[in-house]
């Protein structure tokens, strides 16, 4: 086992023989037991989780998506679909339903990571290949670096407010939001040199205080402004447009479905390390649809109330507890806000990158490598650009990494629930001439799937990328096929993939 760290030096279980099924109450689950750790392909953070690590419960899984959904872009996500014209409830309803779509490829994919325990770029080499797996690799972790840009932006921006919220010197202090923007990527950092670990307890700590915040920010209008009832009355006024609903809801629905598009691909990273496909699954249906959709009505009750209280829309948490409170409820607001952030962060945009920049050189770039290549290039893409216009944030960013998102999501569940019907060799996955290696390591045919699906929501893209808050005027087919982007690219590679995939059998 040279070149294995002390702290992995049990890792040569994570190496296959052949890949049996473990029973004991685990029927469905694999566990290899060779060293694999001479593969160019592999490093311990990549290696398949071994039984003794898969201790994420229901709980724990259900946690993971409370701290990840509840953050300030959820507080605010209905008041997008609001402005734009849509009425309070069916903002609520597209948010519900969105989520309710994504968690379907979610559960699907998470399958492989709780049975084999590999992580989302590893499951990628089954239907890309070992070499050309770094391709969608490489799609979800921009996509992450800049979600991780945004997220830590938002954070910086709470601290900001926060601190000069509860001492005022700090307001006129040179470069301020800078130096809170630095501050809060450099908890981050240190977060992520903690590793995996961090992140679980880190997840299961703040899931309830994240929930107990929101509810006693929601307790909170309702004391003021005189219950529930004048609080949705009250939301009328926050509709800023009255464009028709079945104008609005296509965009709308492929946002939401694209707000979690990435998770629903590297969800093995987290499920990898499930005690059960139980586990996973019942813990993704409690902690997202629910969080998500409760979470927005809280942002939606809450800014309706301040309507009645301050006169105007106070749409930002941030600037709400600083208008509300004496600086030690200022401080108890300021831990929650970024403790959402940080848990969100933490989770959603560093896990996958970090393991995505891993596959591409395993030996050179390990998980806390990869996390850090991650803060870095999530300052450079300018993540104050990204989150600077609500619409285009919307109708570009989310709808716009959706189609990529899909078009992968829909090869992967071809691949492994249809063609392999689940069943994989998991040593293979770490063999540049296993069965997994195709012509010099790339399927050829999900790469050609993957760009089909994908050209025909490019004019559309292309279109509202140059459009002010990127709605075009006078919509084209081409521009009405890029609001279902998600759903558009997600059937094309499914349909492709096994066209493809079943005409070489043949």
């Amino acid at each position: 086992m040279a070149g294995i760290p002390p702290h992995r030096a049990n890792s040569a279980r994570w190496g296959p023989r052949l890949a049996a099924p473990v029973t004991a109450g685990r029927a469905d689950f694999v566990e290899l037991t060779d060293d694999l750790s001479g593969s160019p392909l592999w490093n311990p953070d990549l290696a398949p989780t071994p039984l003794a690590r898969r201790t994420w419960s229901t709980y724990h899984i259900a946690a993971l998506w409370i701290g990840m959904s509840v953050v300030i872009t959820t507080y605010t996500l209905a008041s997008g679909l609001m402005q734009q014209g849509m009425t309070w409830w069916q903002a609520l309803v597209t948010i519900l339903l969105g989520n309710a779509i994504v968690l379907v490829p979610m559960i699907l994919n998470a399958h492989a990571g709780t049975k084999y325990g590999v992580s989302f770029p590893i499951l990628c080499r089954a239907s890309f290949g070992v070499r050309g797996a770094n391709v969608p690799a490489i799609l979800r972790a921009l996509v992450a670096c800049g979600w991780f840009g945004i997220q830590t932006w938002i954070g910086g921006l709470a601290l900001n407010a926060l601190l000069a919220a509860a001492f005022p010197a700090w307001a006129t202090l040179p470069g301020n939001v800078w130096i809170a923007f630095a501050v809060f990527w450099l908890v981050q950092v240190g977060v992520i040199l903690r590793g995996l670990e961090g992140i679980k307890i880190l997840e299961s700590w703040s899931a309830p205080l994240l929930l107990g915040g929101g509810l006693l920010l929601l307790w909170w209008a309702m004391a003021n402004v005189g219950g529930l009832g004048r609080i949705l009355t009250e939301s009328a006024r926050l509709q800023t447009s009255q464009a028709p609903f079945w104008q609005l809801f296509p965009a709308a629905l492929t946002a939401n479905v694209g707000y979690w598009a990435t998770l629903s691909l590297n969800i093995p990273d987290f499920t990898r390390y499930a005690r059960s496909q139980r586990s996973q699954a019942l813990g993704q249906a409690l902690g997202l649809p629910p969080t998500m959709t409760g979470f927005a009505f809280i942002g939606v009750a809450v800014t309706s109330a301040t309507i009645v209280l301050f006169g105007e829309a106070i749409w930002d948490p941030v600037v709400l507890i600083a208008r509300i409170g004496s600086p030690a409820v200022i401080m108890l607001g300021a831990l929650i806000v970024l403790v959402a952030q940080l848990t969100t962060n933490m989770a959603a945009n560093v896990v996958s990158p970090a393991n995505d920049f891993s596959s591409l050189a395993p030996r050179q770039v390990s998980y806390v490598t990869g996390g850090l290549i991650t803060a870095v290039i999530g300052i450079v893409m300018m993540p104050w650009k990204l989150y600077a216009d609500a619409a285009a944030y919307i109708f570009t960013w989310l709808i716009g990494y959706s189609s990529l998102m899909g078009a992968i999501g829909g090869i992967l569940i071809a691949d492994y629930w249809v063609l392999r019907r689940r069943e994989l060799v998991a040593a293979d996955l770490f063999r540049i001439e296993g069965r997994y290696a195709y012509t010099a390591g790339v399927n050829y045919r999900a790469m050609a799937a993957l760009v089909l699906a994908v050209l025909p929501v490019i004019p559309g893209f292309l279109r509202a990328a140059v459009t002010p808050g990127g709605q075009v005027a006078n919509p084209t087919f081409l521009d009405s096929l890029y609001t279902y982007a998600w759903f558009v690219t997600f059937g094309l590679s499914f349909v492709l993939y096994l066209a493809l995939t079943r005409r070489r059998r043949d």
